[in-house]
């Protein structure tokens, strides 16, 4: 056996499976530069941020990448830029960075250590508020307790203080922030309730209106739209309680510090020139003057 060309030839093999892996990992800018697209990723039915429309899409966020694609096509010298708009499923909205299939995912969503562990973010372009959908003829209790009021009135027992949540049915997304935050709540409180969590916001405000479960917790601008277009609104109110504030950002490749930096830029200069308080009135209803100032806090200098 020609032993020198045995190991030449595993060398190579060697050489040629870490070149294979280098390019599959290629950082965001050169894949853009090399294949002249831009992936957008996105969730198809979490108007008004994104919607599937056809083969393309169209939302607050969608909107905000396409400004990015623009700083691209400026920093990258690419006039000929192609956009391309990819649906992509809740579950592998990560995977779908991480492994190249989309070069960013428009549709935001709410930043944890532990998904930092896998990818990255860009700065806030939202700032999301959980709320809760019942249905009109809910019992007072539940209404009261759910809009921060006391449960019932009179002497209260300590046996008697979460009666307005207990031996309720309450439904959320399966997986989110917001499932372990109610399981949490349910936790401290001591509260005897069922859980049930659900594909998307459509099942759960179906599950309310025909009375499957008491209450439906989500993002809030998700639950107005969601109760305007099944045309819900009828037997179905939003409460005016918001229980949590969160800001939500583009998901981004971890470790590309390059492309993260171009996204920013674009997204703080529409901060700044005014783009994204337009989406705002175009998507979600107008600005008010505490929305302004976290204009002022997201953008970076």
């Amino acid at each position: 056996m020609n032993v020198p060309f045995a190991k030449t030839t595993r060398l190579l093999l060697v050489f040629a499976l870490s070149t294979l892996s280098l390019m599959a990992s290629a950082n965001t800018l050169e894949r853009v530069r090399s294949s002249h697209t831009f992936t957008l990723g996105y969730l198809p039915d979490l108007a008004p941020f994104s919607e599937q429309e056809g083969d393309k899409a169209s939302g607050y966020a969608i909107d905000l990448c396409l400004k990015i694609a623009e700083k691209l096509e400026s920093e990258l010298g690419l006039p000929d830029l192609q956009v391309r708009y990819q649906p992509v499923k809740v579950s592998d909205q990560v995977n779908a960075v991480n492994q190249g299939k989309v070069d960013i995912l428009c549709t935001p969503t709410p930043p944890t250590l532990e998904r930092r562990k896998m990818i990255s973010y860009s700065i806030p372009i939202y700032t999301a508020g959980l709320s809760v959908v019942v249905r009109k003829d809910a019992s007072e209790p539940l209404l009261n307790v759910l809009s921060g009021k006391v449960a019932n009135s009179g002497p209260t027992w300590r046996a008697s203080i979460n009666n307005g949540l207990a031996n309720n049915t309450y439904a959320t997304i399966e997986g989110g922030v917001t499932e372990d935050w109610i399981r949490e709540r349910m936790r401290l409180l001591g509260v005897i309730a069922s859980l049930v969590t659900v594909a998307n916001n459509d099942e759960g405000i179906r599950l309310v209106a025909d009375g499957k479960v008491d209450a439906f917790f989500a993002e809030r601008m998700l639950l107005k739209n969601e109760i305007a277009k099944q045309g819900a609104a009828k037997n179905l109110v939003l409460l005016d309680r918001i229980f949590e504030y969160s800001p939500v950002a583009m998901i981004v490749e971890r470790n590309d510090e390059d492309f993260r930096l171009l996204v920013d830029t674009a997204l703080s200069e529409a901060y700044r020139s005014g783009t994204i308080e337009k989406g705002y009135d175009k998507y979600l209803g107008g600005t008010n003057d505490i929305v302004k100032k976290l204009f002022r806090v997201y953008a970076l200098p």
